[in-house]
């Protein structure tokens, strides 16, 4: 059955209606858009046809492109791969252009045929760029329908007309919220933004009534008319100049330089500027050909569309186990972390029963979600009744007999294992025997949490960041004991909370804290050497780090680093490495623990914003005359990381290579231009990888040693992604 049909009704109104029906949500292929195009010739054709209205057959329009196409046209054009995807996105043009011009007459822009869009709920991508290309687009009055062009997100841009379209209906000002930042928006912001024309309660009908009373004037695109001057001017206008000089400026300041697809898109933008509008979309098809023939495009693609996804949808679930959704957790300690995790737990409608030790902490807990809830309010996206119902889903109290009934518990207390082992004996004395125990942590190995339980195999660990609403990873560890089951509730309970899961092995430090950490070390330990800070720190963000480690170090803490070289020297004995111990342990004692003291490698003004690099540390720690070169520091720094993920996964740690690339992105921002620390190493090359390792250990120590893993694939010329096959697990 093909995902576009085409009936005609009574007034001469043919509605092409766009329902892919393997999947919850419209995406285009190939073949569909073939359909499309068949459909578009046979209306324009039919002269009993007086207008068409394309919509959807479900409740969304569309989510945008099958991305698996882009392989496919790759694939098709054999030696060519640039060729064939320039090819079939040429061909992509032609479609929307052909719904565009409608079969007007090139010559007096008269005769044709009016062709209007109506979206009952969310359009993305090209689920907006073909709306885009006709005549009027109509969407329901639905507040959470997401319309918008969100691309650059994943590595790519708008490369179906979205880019050349929309630059020339808004300007290049009004258009870079939604090119360069991938805003979406509801409806009425969409309309209000100017990219979408009408919001109505039934567009399927107000599209019918517009195409049978549309004009010649009504159907004719600006930039198609004679005279069309481009909103706030073009590149050679005085006020486009100046656009166009910010807007670089801009994509530069955000990016660093290091994603091609910003810097892609705003070239396509200004050159197409410059020229008529079907020369436009052949450079920006060339752009997007770029684009799509960078590497890092085909990283963030897989890692930030088609591996995340898959992680959602249970990639690495046990297969056997039946459903475990969660209907009431108790979550134990109602600090930020368990404050967090209740009120993300309330938001999926999930009964939730905060404990702590006074009544005073457990209502603060509950108050987090208040506050957040009112914040919601302040800004329209919720209201007091949607408040009231978050709220009532949060019972805040300090008796533990309350979590009868919770099939999972989340213990959130303090970082110590002595107190976590005893709130684990007295909760389990209480819960049911099917109950499922969770403990949030971030360093302690869970297999020695897990002694203090009685039923080993219901217990796990489940690793939330912070803040706990905002960051999309949740780690889940398995302990040594740890049972199918249990591991099936936190993926349910995850995917309920609309989080991305990894599953790791236990190990200390588990998956992304035994990456980070040796992130902020190699920054730390560069001061001590006397590398300028200011280099360190721009050095991380030039290469795609959202934060420098010193500043991740301000953001964390540095008491809570003193803690963690404690507790890590005591487990390692001899083989802990203290490099960074005396600046880290005098900076503590000098009472500088970072942003939260207002104090620590940056200063800070009363208000706790950042004025700058803290200079006086220069009088303990004097940068040196002679700076390493730029690439040396940011090698250090993505090698201090990548090869923690190596050996993670040599060591069966990580069990699904796509979870150590999302993880790292998702969970601390390692560099998203790559596609993560796998793909990294991929793009780079094992071998040169190798050879660069040996290079670094000579300089700097056995920290950069070359795994096993990584010496075998650069013998045997291999990648990681091609060693461990098409479903990317580690075997």
């Amino acid at each position: 059955m093909t995902d576009f049909t085409m009936e005609t009704d009574a007034n001469g109104v043919a509605v092409i209606t766009w329902d892919v029906k393997a999947k919850s949500m419209n995406v285009l292929s190939l073949e569909a858009l073939e359909a499309l195009n068949s459909l578009v010739d046979e209306a324009l054709a039919d002269d009993a046809v007086k207008g068409i209205v394309i919509t959807s057959g479900k409740d969304s329009f569309a989510g945008g492109m099958d991305l698996n196409v882009i392989a496919k046209m790759k694939d098709m054009a054999g030696t060519s791969p640039e060729q064939g995807l320039f090819d079939g996105i040429m061909n992509m043009h032609s479609v929307l252009r052909k719904i565009e011009r409608a079969g007007m007459d090139p010559k007096t822009n008269k005769g044709g045929k009016p062709i209007a869009s109506a979206l009952p709920g969310t359009a993305l991508g090209i689920g907006l760029e073909i709306p885009l290309s006709t005549h009027r687009i109509f969407a329901a009055d639905n507040p959470k329908a997401k319309i918008g062009l969100p691309e650059v997100m994943v590595g790519i841009f708008p490369g179906a007309g979205g880019t050349t379209r929309l630059a020339r209906k808004l300007g290049a000002m009004g258009a870079s919220p939604f090119l360069l930042e991938g805003k979406l928006s509801d409806p009425k912001r969409a309309k209000a933004a100017g990219l979408i024309d009408e919001v109505v309660e039934d567009p399927l009908a107000a599209a019918k009534e517009w195409v049978l009373t549309a004009k010649d004037a009504d159907i004719l695109k600006p930039w198609d008319a004679k005279g069309y001057k481009m909103p706030g001017g073009a590149p050679y206008h005085p006020a486009g100049f100046m656009t166009f000089v910010g807007a670089s400026a801009m994509v530069n300041g955000k990016t660093q330089g290091v994603y091609p697809a910003a810097k892609a898109m705003l070239s396509a933008v200004y050159e197409g500027a410059m020229v008529p509008f079907d020369t436009a979309l052949k450079i920006e098809a060339r752009w997007f050909v770029n684009v799509l023939m960078n590497p890092s495009s085909g990283n963030m693609i897989r890692s930030l569309f088609i591996n995340k996804e898959a992680l959602d949808k249970g990639a690495v679930r046990p297969a056997d186990v039946s459903d475990q959704s969660v209907k009431k957790v108790g979550v134990l300690g109602a600090g930020m972390m368990g404050a967090g995790i209740s009120l993300v737990s309330a938001q999926a409608g999930i009964e939730v029963v905060l404990i702590d030790q006074t009544q005073e902490a457990a209502d603060r807990g509950k108050a987090y979600t208040e506050t957040y809830a009112d914040k919601g309010i302040k800004r329209g996206k919720s209201t007091p009744a949607k408040k009231d119902a978050l709220l009532s889903r949060i019972t805040a109290t300090t008796d533990l007999q309350a979590l009868k009934g919770c099939d999972l518990i989340i213990e959130a207390v303090f970082e110590d294992m002595a107190v976590k082992a005893e709130m684990t004996k007295k909760v389990e004395a209480i819960i049911d025997e099917e109950c499922i125990f969770a403990t949030n942590t971030s360093t302690l190995p869970i297999t020695d949490l897990a002694k203090a339980s009685s039923r080993s195999d219901q217990f796990i660990g489940i690793h939330f960041f912070s803040p706990v609403e905002k960051m999309m990873l949740v780690e889940i560890i398995k302990g040594a004991e740890t049972g199918d089951r249990a591991v099936a509730k936190s993926l349910d309970f995850v995917r309920q909370i609309r989080k991305t899961p990894i599953v790791v092995n236990d190990a200390r430090f588990f998956y992304a804290n035994r990456c980070i950490i040796p992130y902020l070390n190699e920054g730390i330990r560069m001061v001590t050497e006397g590398v300028a800070p200011a280099l360190i720190e721009n050095a991380a963000k030039m290469v795609g780090m959202p934060l420098g480690p010193l500043q991740l170090t301000d953001e964390t803490s540095i008491d809570l680093g003193v803690k963690i070289a404690k507790a890590t020297k005591a487990a390692m004995g001899a083989d802990y490495d203290d490099a960074c111990d005396d600046i880290l342990f005098w900076m503590a004692d000098s009472g500088r623990l970072g942003r939260k003291a207002k104090a620590g490698f940056y200063s800070y003004d009363e208000k706790g914003k950042r004025t700058g690099l803290w200079a006086d540390i220069a009088d303990k720690y004097a940068p040196s005359d002679d700076q390493p070169d730029l690439i040396e520091v940011q090698h250090r720094l993505l090698f201090a990381q990548v090869l923690e993920a190596v050996r993670a996964l040599e060591e069966g740690v990580l069990m699904d290579i796509r979870e150590g690339d999302v993880g790292a992105i998702l969970g601390w921002g390692f560099a998203p231009w790559s596609g993560g620390p796998l793909s990294w190493l991929d793009m780079i090359g094992a071998e040169y990888a190798a050879e660069r390792c040996d290079q670094l250990q000579k300089a700097f120590g056995d920290r950069f040693a070359c795994p096993d893993l990584l010496r075998d694939m650069a013998q045997k010329g291999e990648s990681f992604y091609g060693r461990f096959g098409g479903d990317a697990k580690a075997a």
